[in-house]
C-alpha cells in the first residue's frame, strides 16, 4: 500500500496503519491480519478535491489490495497545510 499510496501521490507525508489485530472476532478478521487499514495522507494532490474526491481516488489506486482481502480502510486525506491527516 505505501508503495503505490507513494507512487501515486508522492505524498508530504503518509503513514499506513494496520488495525487488523484490533477487529478480532468481527467481520472481515482473518487470523493472519491485513484486513483493517487506517491511512493517514497528506499531498498536494488533493488540494481543492473534496474529501470524496479524495477518497475515490484512493480507492482507485488500492483496488488491488482492497480486493485481495482487504475488509476495511478509513482516510484520512489532505493537502499540505489544512492539517489533520498527519
Amino acid at each position: 500500500m505505501t508503495e503505490k499510496l507513494t507512487a501515486a501521490f508522492a505524498p508530504a507525508s503518509l503513514r499506513v496503519v494496520d488495525e487488523s489485530h484490533q477487529h478480532e472476532g468481527h467481520a472481515g478478521h482473518r487470523p493472519d491480519g491485513q484486513t483493517h487499514y487506517r491511512i493517514y495522507i497528506v499531498a498536494e494532490a488533493f488540494r481543492g478535491k473534496s474529501r470524496v474526491d479524495r477518497h475515490r481516488l484512493i480507492n482507485q489506486t488500492l483496488a488491488g489490495e482492497l480486493a485481495g482481502g482487504g475488509h476495511a480502510l478509513a482516510i484520512h486525506a489532505s493537502a499540505p497545510g489544512e492539517g489533520g491527516a498527519a
